[in-house]
């Protein structure tokens, strides 16, 4: 974990409330001028802490109604039937979140897709016959009561 100071952590905690703020508005928040703001910010992003910046958008209003998980199990856990497995999902645009588990299931995913035919037909054609896919099981969300990217930072 990179060593960060009081002034850094609300850096942070702007950042990850409001990423399109300004670095003027950004240094009057925390106590700053603009210039040492930058610099702070400027190092935060060096060190890899803040990986990127984006707009976080509706789905819907982009014509991907359904949302929905899989939990996938694969035939073979060796290194290289993971990282193929992997890099596929990273293929696919429809997969947003690929996360690798303990336990019984190997992946969690997050697709989002147009239509319940639409994830059907991506279900068939494109996850199931990944490699090394030995099983899928798929979950629609109903509705999110809670969307949080980010860590808490107080």
């Amino acid at each position: 974990m990179a060593s960060l100071d009081e002034i850094d952590m609300r850096l942070l905690a702007e950042l990850q409330d409001e990423g399109r703020i300004t670095n003027v508005e950004l240094a009057q928040r925390v106590g700053l001028t603009a210039p040492p703001c930058l610099r702070r910010v400027r190092a935060l992003e060096e060190a890899g802490v803040i990986r990127g910046y984006h707009a976080e958008l509706e789905p819907s209003r982009l014509g991907f109604a359904l949302t929905v998980f899989a939990m996938v199990s694969l035939k073979s856990q060796a290194e290289a039937d993971l990282r193929e497995f992997e890099q596929a999902m990273r293929d696919l645009p429809e997969v947003r979140e690929v996360h690798m588990l303990n336990g019984e299931i190997d992946f969690i995913l997050k697709i989002v897709s147009q239509d319940l035919q639409s994830f059907q037909e991506f279900l068939t054609s494109k996850l199931t016959p990944a490699p090394n896919v030995a099983s899928v099981k798929t979950s629609l969300t109903i509705r999110t009561s809670k969307l949080e990217p980010g860590v808490p930072l107080g």
